[in-house]
């Protein structure tokens, strides 16, 4: 029997490992945004504790000094959060990016599968009709060998 070869499988193969590739961008991309996202918490968990230590330092007896100080603290907390916040604004675009090129290269991919997969159904079909034609002149040999013998 014959053997299947899809002409274009060295496409299909460059196709796959593309797609691994993307699918490891795409995965590095999600931890540098999970990464950016736990700065993001952890800047507004401190900036919290400093403004909870700012009402205590309010109630106690009045320390302007601590006071301003926490409030600079307060203060350079909340500038961190916007750099943060930028940050993980990149972070989200660059995983955006590389989902989008992911999805890309999956299609592709996937194109290519089906086109083996119709290339592969046509071999099919035609080795299904090589065989139907071998039977039938093997048919017409028997039944024409048969003929001649009865025919003497």
């Amino acid at each position: 029997m014959a053997k299947f070869v899809y002409r274009m499988q060295s496409v299909l193969d460059v196709k796959l490992k593309l797609e691994e590739q993307e699918k490891l961008a795409f995965a590095a991309a999600k931890i540098k945004l999970d990464e950016e996202q736990d700065r993001l918490d952890a800047l507004q968990n401190r900036k919290a504790e400093y403004e909870k230590k700012g009402r205590q330092l309010r109630m106690q007896k009045l320390d302007f000094l601590e006071i301003a100080a926490n409030q600079t603290a307060v203060e350079h907390m909340e500038e961190k959060i916007e750099e943060q916040l930028v940050r993980v604004e990149d972070a989200q675009e660059a995983l955006e990016r590389e989902r989008k090129a992911l999805t890309q290269i999956m299609m592709e991919r996937k194109a290519q599968e089906i086109l083996r997969e119709k290339a592969f159904e046509e071999f099919r079909h035609e080795i299904n009709r090589a065989e139907s034609k071998e039977v039938d002149e093997l048919t017409s040999y028997v039944y024409g060998r048969a003929a001649q013998l009865t025919d003497r």
